[in-house]
């Protein structure tokens, strides 16, 4: 730097000075932008969707690190860093966070989450729910899944299919994650690819010796007082259920936390046992009220794969003013769906149309049956027994499919009545 010569010593020292600290700012400053502009131009390894309903991302990879932005269920993310289980992520609008991994979902989750109420949309009901608080709905039958909707305290649902599901540990997100996004690495040039060809191939290992079964002796098991480990129990299990809400949104919900909204009076009569499905199968007119028949399914409160153990026919009573049992079968393995279902008309009942219903029951051969059954007043009978199997294939379809199409009639058992008059006829 020049310096003019009407400057005195002290003038030219202070310039000197002033410059030199205008140059380390504007560096300073320069370096500042510099990193933050790589910051943001950090190239995308991957795409993710957003899981809960909302989500934050965090500034830093502390939990207790603050918050950058919130973001909600299915909004789109760049993934441009992953940090074993933790993952840096961009919006659409530029603006960049750390996320847990087991909180996003891929591509083809989306997807399936997007045909599962799509299959969701065609099962039938098995009957109206209320829940008492706020009630998450996850993606899949597992309490570690993401919860992209959340039922408010008093909601209504359908509940639609029931799972029993083993209550493990989720698997780790964040490893297959980094794998799927991982950069691919760059190509070899064609120098290294001739090294490498002119390499010998590496020797082959030597031969394990000719006693090496008897070189591994004693082992444990050949102690005198050597014991098996005893399996692990199984883990627990967890019901769920698959539940649509009014505006078609469906997923996941604990079994436990719903409650059925069948009314009091014929609630009384489920002995402790948990009503799993219910629907009404016609009307009665009792002077200004209407009141309904009733199907319902139950189940013990212990968890099991079926979905019920013993269903029920309740009928209102003019006269008694009250519900009572028209149709009761304990002891039994039963699936869903519970339907209501078209009957003949019984000619034996001057043309009465019935209503009917079908229940899929398991039976002493192990096999599953369709059982049609129809009902008219007090009287309940079986029409049909069709065979079915059970499908387990995707987690929003019907639990059984028709394989036969030979349905089996029920022999007619004959009165005592008619005996007792085809006796004294003498025929």
């Amino acid at each position: 730097m020049v310096i003019p010569r009407f400057f005195g010593p002290r003038r030219a020292a202070l310039l000197l000075l002033i410059c030199g600290a205008l140059a380390i700012a504007s560096c300073h400053s320069s370096r500042k932008s510099a990193g933050s502009q790589s910051a943001s131009e950090l190239p995308s390894i991957g795409i993710a969707y957003v899981g809960p309903v909302t989500m934050n991302l965090r500034q830093d990879l502390a939990a207790k690190s603050p918050g950058v932005t919130e973001v909600k269920h299915g909004d789109r993310l760049d993934i441009v860093e992953v940090r074993r289980r933790l993952v840096r992520v961009r919006t659409v609008d530029g603006i960049e966070g750390w996320v847990d991994a087991n909180l996003l979902l891929s591509a083809q989750q989306m997807d399936d989450l997007r045909k599962l109420a799509e299959d969701a949309g065609k099962l039938p009901s098995q009957g109206a729910a209320t829940v008492f608080e706020a009630l998450n709905m996850h993606s899949e039958p597992n309490r570690s899944s993401p919860s992209f909707h959340q039922i408010p305290e008093g909601g209504s649902v359908e509940v639609l299919v029931h799972r029993a599901t083993p209550r493990v540990t989720a698997r780790p997100k964040a490893a297959a994650l980094a794998k799927a996004v991982a950069v691919p690495k760059a190509p070899k040039s064609k120098e290294s690819k001739k090294a490498a060809a002119m390499l010998l191939p590496p020797p082959a290992p030597p031969a394990p010796p000719a006693d090496w079964e008897k070189m591994s002796r004693p082992r444990a098991s050949d102690l005198p007082d050597y014991a098996a480990p005893e399996a692990p129990p199984p883990p627990p299990l967890d019901d769920w259920n698959l539940v649509r809400t009014k505006d078609g949104t469906a997923g996941w919900v604990l079994a436990r936390m719903l409650y059925m909204s069948v009314p009091d009076d014929v609630a009384q009569y489920a002995e402790g046992n948990r009503i799993t499905a219910y629907l009404s199968i016609g009307d009665v007119q009792d002077g200004d009220q209407v009141k309904h028949n009733w199907l319902w399914t139950t189940a013990a409160t212990s968890l099991k794969t079926a979905e019920f153990d013993s269903f029920r026919v309740f009928v209102w009573s003019k006269s008694r003013h009250r519900y009572e049992t028209a149709f009761i079968e304990r002891n039994v393995t039963g699936f869903f769906p519970v339907e209501l279902a078209e009957v003949p008309v019984d000619k034996k009942a001057s043309g009465v149309p019935e209503k009917g219903f079908s229940v899929i029951v398991q039976d002493k051969d192990g096999a599953l049956y369709k059982r049609t059954y129809g009902f008219s007043g007090y009287h309940v009978r079986l029409i049909s027994k069709t065979a079915v199997a059970r499908q387990e294939a995707s987690p929003g379809a019907a639990a059984v499919v028709t394989v036969s199409n030979q349905s089996s009639q029920p022999k007619e058992t004959e009165g005592w009545w008619r005996r007792l008059m085809r006796r004294w006829r003498g025929r």
